[in-house]
């Protein structure tokens, strides 16, 4: 049996981390396996320059790997789950989602300063609406800047761009060994975590029992179960990287507590809730929060952001 593996990734410094994550957990129990990293330039990583919400997020990170999976070029392929669309491609399927790192959102401060001590005015970078809309709501003097780029070019930018604070992902943190840097792990309550934020998925051919084999064991069911739950809210909701919305569950023995929210980018508007449940219903739950924001609201704010999304940039 050929006992070689072709992980596709994309070529940033915390995607690869993240793969060899994954290389070395099969090879802790395929001592014989082969693996071989196939970095991959995706749409994400070249349109650094476009706002996200401008040029639509959906599969914007995975969608060339994917076709190399596809095509065979690569047997599995590793991505953050939050940039992985609620609708898989045909032919593929997530096999296993390892388990999660530290879903929250974390503030590097140039100062060393934590939130609520910030300045009025002061100049903090994020790269998401979702993280934009709650600093609005949380501290609306902020001026709240958006950074495009990996995330060694985002915390590069807090000291080039004149910014005072940058706001990322713990879990990207973590993976570089960059946790010391971290000024402030931001609680949910002012800062509700990304769909699936901190979960590593790990991407196959449906038809590839080989391989699904290989990877199975990498699966964290618990965390699994709280991303169903979390994609199930997202995917009855609808929208987009151009729609502020948020979603993080918790496992307390065999129940699930969920929270979620859909906001306008300036804060305003949002609305938010929180449904607990059996976590054998992980979906059903999701999509009962989904549907409860829903009649608050929600869909009303989808499709607004939606169809500004589309419309022309206004002339400089």
């Amino acid at each position: 049996m050929n006992r070689e593996l072709r992980i596709g990734t994309r070529g940033s410094v915390l995607a690869v981390a993240q793969a060899e994550r994954v290389a070395a957990a099969l090879t802790r129990r395929h001592a014989d396996l082969t693996l071989v990293l196939v970095k991959i330039t995706t749409s994400g990583d070249t349109l650094v320059h476009v706002p996200l919400s401008r040029v639509g997020g959906k599969g914007l990170f995975i969608k060339e790997i994917e076709e190399a999976l596809l095509e065979g070029a690569v047997d599995v392929a590793v991505h953050s789950m939050k940039d992985v669309p609620t609708d898989i491609a045909p032919g593929l399927t997530i096999a296993a989602i390892l388990e999660r790192d530290d879903p929250s959102d974390a503030l590097i401060s140039r100062r060393d300063m934590k939130l609520d001590a910030l300045p009025t005015g002061a100049r903090v970078g994020t790269s998401s609406l979702r993280r934009q809309a709650q600093l609005l709501r949380y501290r609306p003097d902020l001026l709240v800047v958006p950074l495009r780029g990996n995330l060694d070019t985002r915390l590069r930018k807090l000291r080039t761009e004149g910014l005072d604070a940058v706001v990322v992902a713990a879990a990207g943190m973590v993976r570089l060994g960059r946790q010391g840097e971290i000024t402030e792990i931001l609680p949910v309550e002012v800062s509700l975590p990304a769909v699936a934020q901190g979960a590593l998925g790990v991407e196959i051919r449906v038809e590839d029992g080989r391989t699904r084999d290989l990877v199975d064991p990498l699966n964290h069911q618990p965390t699994a179960v709280t991303v169903a739950a979390e994609r199930a809210f997202l995917g009855r909701v609808g929208g987009g990287c151009q729609v502020p919305i948020a979603a993080f569950a918790r496992l307390n023995g065999g129940e699930l507590h969920l929270m979620a929210l859909v906001s306008h980018p300036d804060g305003t508007g949002m609305v938010r809730g929180e449904r607990r449940g059996p976590s054998d219903r992980a979906e059903a739950i999701g999509i009962a929060l989904a549907d409860e924001l829903i009649r608050q609201g929600a869909d009303r704010i989808v499709q607004e952001l939606s169809e500004r999304a589309l419309e022309p940039p206004a002339a400089p």
